[in-house]
């Protein structure tokens, strides 16, 4: 009787326990719910130069002494929120200092995940009210994009929600965030010129547009020697016969698509395109190289390899016209640099394979041939490795996890779900289709696997299959590609943030048995897609902590800075300077210091890729700089992507490691990277930590194989100008790269809006030298307003011939393509009564409204107009506009 009892009792307790626990969970989800679907939040920049308002940033530890202020607003539009549990987690790229309202703290997660929640002195949040909470970031946010979507709440057992009006994958953050007003520049010193509708007439004032019979059978990018006949063939009657010997079916077939996206057929009637290879045709063996002749009979190709007729038959592409007609022609082409790249990150945002196919597909048109594949980072792996499942199952994924078991935290926008961007992944076959794809298209992948910083994804996911395989008695097995030492107590921060956990251990044999694994599953997948890697990207870059900056110095310093953040630098560390493997290798000088120990292990890396079959090996240049010479590494050929800023000292820097024997791509933030913004407006999305703008004439302008002569072309990252030589020899670049990084471009469709139409001025420079280019010189030095070693004139001219193919005829090809480009922002002003507008692209339709956008007119020319005046640009095709903007 007694145990039937107890029985009864213990029952009735765990009912009340399971009750309990129901109604406390219900009771969670019932604060989440009424506070992600009532409250409605407001980010409001309110001042980028803090210190100039009486704000101690140093004291807070800014670095450079550089902070901000901002409002956050929380409105609430229902009934008064009393609950203490709950907290609203979001994502920031600025580190949050202060919080000045005592009711709320913010504690950093990791990377950019923020925790708002309440202190004890909290009240509530009264009914139908707001509440204010004023924050104090490190450095500044000068772009609406800086700010990223999906804030969500939580409450202990929960499911997380988003607040509803963050919900966003739109760059169009106008629901929560408030324009910026004057809040644009860096700092006082900053001396861009805002884009207006009136500041973008005065710049696009000099491009005139060209009457299209002279823009007839040009091609891009500008070949080597081309002239242009007067008569005329039109392709569209019976299409082309495409008779290319020596080209294989693959090629042949992309080559085909092409023809049919511009509504020209493939026919044996059509049309004659005969194609050949005749290395002796040519003095100069340049892989690419050809020679093409268009009469009215037929086109006629000699080529000195394969990859020269899929160039020449997209010459022909490039020189077709509206009406698909084509000019008769004579060109002799070869490219100018062997290396003609374009980086993708895919390990911040995820981008569909979809997304991957149509950039190839680009590239190839405009003649590009090396696509570097970014496929991990902190926030994602993004390839699926046979044998270690966790990389994809746990590190391509994204979602409110604190125990990480599950997941990765949410970054970058990605929010509580794992329904977006932040999470994807290439399965093996996708990663095969791809590299076939590009190896139709004479694009060559480098596939990019970051280390041994940058590598947080691969450690956490290598920590949950360590963890599983503990739990299975298998210690050996969990050990095997562990990339921590557990034992390493190292306090530091990487450049997004993260501790420790973000830099895969170079010390420990697990890390280059995790390295051996991945290159060599990955040259499999080369192999069967019939394109042997040639080129493995190892990383390397920023490798440091952040806290041992130029910007910050020692809070117990005896003399002190001003202008520098103080921190306690007595408790930061380089990192693994705690890790007892590492401290021995120090010990044994296997490395001279810790701070070595990333070019240390690019070396060894090197090894593992020599014995894999691939001699060449790609890095970003700070991974090396500790070695002696390219000569150090296992590898043939050691290639490095050179990004350090022009301004901060870069035109000079780069010839050290030329001079070391590395083979320099020049891929310089200021100008190739095509995640910076297009102009200097808020409204522009991308970061701007290297430029203000990096638009498609900045990047035509760029002189990549004389660094020191673009300081007499553009300006630095405050608008003013600089000085720049060279002290050491230059052997020339092997090639030119551009770059996306995609921390704020959450989508495919932001992708394409980044990329083009810049990626052309990229291909022009990648393949062709302009006459303006002026040949590299030891010691002497360039500087706008001082120097005249460029012909401008000619520069200008050029551009201006440019700008008109671009508008007058390749965004119609991108429309054809279905690519989402970026339409510029006309520039407009009222001049006598009259609106005058004009664009960066002659050929755009440009429209105005005086109704506030109600109805559109097309801009033929100087118009009478009263009151407010909106403009924006049309494609081609009339399907798409710009950004719309007002004039005042």
């Amino acid at each position: 009787m007694k145990k039937f009892k107890s029985a009864i009792l213990a029952t009735s307790i765990t009912s009340l326990l399971t009750l309990g626990a129901s109604q406390s969970v219900n009771a969670s989800q019932q604060i989440v719910d009424t506070m992600s679907s009532q409250l409605r939040l407001n980010y409001q920049i309110v001042d980028n130069n803090a210190v100039n308002a009486g704000v101690d940033c140093a004291a807070l530890g800014a670095d450079w002494a550089s902070c901000n202020k901002v409002t956050l607003t929380l409105k609430n539009t229902g009934p008064a929120i009393t609950s203490k549990d709950w907290a609203i987690y979001f994502h920031n790229i600025r580190m949050i200092l202060a919080v000045n309202n005592d009711q709320y703290k913010i504690t950093h997660v990791t990377g950019d995940l923020h925790k708002l929640e309440p202190t004890e002195k909290f009240t509530n949040i009264p009914a139908n009210a707001q509440v204010t909470i004023p924050v104090i970031g490190e450095y500044w946010q000068i772009s609406e994009s800086d700010v990223m979507p999906r804030w969500y709440v939580t409450s202990t057992d929960a499911k997380p929600k988003i607040i509803a009006n963050t919900n966003t994958d739109s760059d169009n953050l106008s629901a929560f965030v408030a324009p910026l007003g004057e809040q644009w520049k860096i700092s006082p010193n900053d001396h861009n010129i805002l884009m207006t509708p009136e500041s973008r007439y005065q710049r696009n004032s000099d491009i005139k547009k060209i009457a299209t019979d002279l823009l007839q059978g040009q091609i891009l990018p500008t070949p080597v020697k081309l002239t242009v006949g007067k008569e005329t063939i039109t392709l569209n009657q019976n299409g082309v016969n495409l008779m290319l010997n020596g080209l294989a079916q693959a090629s042949q077939s992309v080559l085909e698509s092409h023809f049919k996206q511009l509504n020209i057929a493939v026919t044996k009637q059509g049309y004659k395109v005969k194609a050949s290879i005749d290395k002796t045709a040519f003095e100069k063996g340049v892989n690419g190289s050809y020679k093409l002749d268009i009469t009215s009979e037929g086109a006629t190709i000699v080529a000195f390899d394969e990859s020269g007729i899929f160039y020449a038959v997209e010459s022909i592409l490039s020189s077709i016209g509206k009406s698909s007609i084509i000019n008769t022609l004579s060109v002799e082409d070869a490219p100018r640099f062997e290396y003609r790249g374009m980086m993708l990150d895919t390990g911040r945002n995820f981008k569909s394979k979809k997304a991957v196919l149509q950039l190839l597909d680009m590239m190839s048109k405009y003649k590009m041939n090396k696509f570097h594949f970014h496929l991990s980072d902190d926030e994602g792996w993004r390839i699926e490795i046979p044998g270690l499942p966790e990389l994809t199952d746990f590190g391509s994924k994204r979602c409110h996890d604190l125990t990480e078991k599950q997941c990765l935290l949410p970054q970058l926008g990605s929010g509580p779900n794992s329904d977006n961007n932040g999470s994807g992944y290439f399965t093996r076959a996708d990663y095969i289709e791809i590299v076939k794809y590009a190896n139709a298209r004479f694009i060559e992948v480098i596939p990019e696997i970051d280390m041994p910083a940058h590598a947080r994804a691969a450690i956490m996911s290598m920590e949950v299959r360590y963890q599983r395989l503990m739990d299975q008695g298998k210690p050996n097995e969990a050990n095997e590609y562990r990339l921590l030492d557990p034992s390493d107590t190292s306090n530091t921060t990487t450049v997004q943030f993260y501790n420790r956990q973000s830099y895969l251990n170079p010390c420990l044999d697990s890390s280059k048995k995790f390295a051996d694994k991945v290159i060599s599953e990955i040259a499999k997948m080369h192999v069967e897609a019939g394109q042997p890697i040639s080129t493995w990207h190892f990383g390397g870059d920023e490798a440091k902590n952040i806290h041992f900056g130029n910007g910050y110095q020692d809070i117990h310093a005896a003399q002190k800075e001003a202008g520098k953040g103080l921190i306690d630098q007595s408790v930061e560390d380089h990192p693994w300077a705690k890790s007892p493997a590492c401290q021995t290798f120090v010990k044994q000088g296997i490395v001279k210091n810790i701070e070595h120990l990333p070019s240390y292990f690019a070396v060894e890396v090197s090894k593992i890729i020599k014995n894999n079959g691939i001699n060449r090996m790609q890095a970003w240049q700070d991974g090396v700089k500790f070695a002696t010479n390219a000569k150090a590494f296992a590898t043939d050929e050691v290639v490095v992507n050179f990004w350090d800023n022009l301004y901060w000292g870069g035109y000079d820097s780069v010839n050290e490691f030329a001079n070391k024997g590395y083979k320099v791509i020049v891929s310089n933030p200021d100008y190739v990277y095509l995640d910076m913004p297009y102009e200097v407006n808020p409204k522009e999305s991308g970061y701007y930590w290297a430029s203000r703008f990096n638009d498609e004439r900045k990047i035509f302008s760029f002189a990549p194989d004389n660094l020191p002569q673009n300081a007499e072309t553009s300006f630095d990252r405050n608008g003013d100008v600089f000085a720049a030589k060279g002290t050491m020899n230059w052997p020339g670049a092997y090639g030119l790269s551009a770059q996306i990084w995609t921390e704020n471009i959450r989508t495919d469709d932001k992708l394409a809006y980044m990329a083009y139409p810049r990626l052309l001025s990229v291909a022009e420079r990648a393949w062709h030298k302009a006459e303006w280019e002026t040949d590299y010189q030891k010691d002497r030095e360039f500087q706008q307003g001082k120097t005249q070693y460029v012909d401008q004139q000619q520069l200008h001219n050029d551009w201006n011939h440019f700008a008109n193919l671009i508008g007058q005829r390749e965004l119609a090809k991108l429309d054809l393509a279905s690519i989402n480009y970026r339409l510029p922002v006309p520039g407009a002003k009222i001049e006598d009564g009259k609106l005058v507008a004009n664009v960066a692209f002659p050929g755009l339709t440009i429209e105005y409204s005086t109704d506030k956008g109600e109805n559109w007119q097309a801009y033929n020319g100087p118009v009478a107009v009263n009151g407010a005046v909106s403009i924006r640009s049309v494609s081609a095709d009339n399907k798409r506009t710009s950004r719309v903007e007002q004039l005042k």
